[in-house]
């Protein structure tokens, strides 16, 4: 089954309005036309920037979290109505440092993944192991129960969901897993999905998000189960941006 490759910028808490403008310009300077899908999550505050300047383009927007609930006193979120109002496409759910830093179990996880796909936003559900978990042999039992948590809560429309395996040991460290030991994780994640959606597993995008560069990007999606990347710092260097972009034809 033939599926576009999707590469999401993940800016993380970076940016400005000169900088941002800048970027954007660089990446759209070929008129937006990418031969795979291409999105930005982006900071909440430049939302509106980042539409305005995308506004005609294949480039679509991203955010970067969002929250479980429709509305009411969750000081500090915003709904997926709120992105929706924006034009938002993607929201990335469970990225390590979400779960690292603010205590995001597996089951909130789903939660926020049922929210976007209630308000019909792409949810790019990030799954992977630690250092630690990795050297103890626990990496597939680890990313089938994160992903089993989303699978449980969204079964009926789990075929319109993006996976992104990052390996939180590859997460800015510079450390990359290699092209094999990624497939191997992918191939586990895309089994498990296939347990779930057997008519739509072969569909449905499982990106890897541990440190792909314009170095390894080539050789990463080269690999039958990744089908594209989440990109942290790369993500901010257009040459770099999209020279990952150009090797997901």
């Amino acid at each position: 089954m033939t599926k576009k490759k999707l590469i999401a910028g993940n800016w993380k808490m970076n940016g400005n309005l000169a900088s941002n403008e800048a970027l954007l310009k660089a990446l759209l300077q070929g008129g937006g036309s990418f031969e795979c899908d291409v999105a930005v999550c982006t900071p909440a505050p430049y939302f509106a920037q980042v539409q305005a300047l995308a506004a005609g383009t294949s480039l679509a927007l991203g955010a970067q979290d969002v929250s479980a609930h429709a509305s009411g006193a969750y000081t500090g979120e915003q709904s997926a109505a709120m992105l929706k109002d924006f034009g938002v496409r993607y929201a990335i759910v469970g990225h390590s440092e979400r779960r690292q830093f603010h205590g995001e179990t597996d089951d909130l996880v789903a939660s926020k993944a049922a929210a976007a796909l209630a308000a019909g936003i792409t949810p790019i559900v990030c799954v992977g192991e630690t250092l630690a978990q990795r050297d103890a042999g626990e990496t597939e039992a680890v990313v089938k129960r994160q992903l089993a948590a989303v699978i449980h809560v969204n079964g009926h429309c789990i075929s319109e969901i993006v996976v992104a395996y990052e390996p939180v040991w590859a997460i800015g460290t510079g450390k990359t897993a290699t092209p094999q030991q990624a497939q191997s994780v992918h191939a586990v994640l895309r089994a498990q999905l296939h347990h779930a959606a057997s008519a739509h597993a072969a569909g449905i995008r499982i990106l890897y998000g541990g440190s792909m560069n314009a170095a390894n990007a080539a050789e990463l999606l080269a690999e039958n189960d990744i089908d594209g990347g989440l990109i942290g710092g790369a993500s901010l260097k257009a040459p770099d941006f999209l020279q990952i972009i150009a090797a997901a034809r």
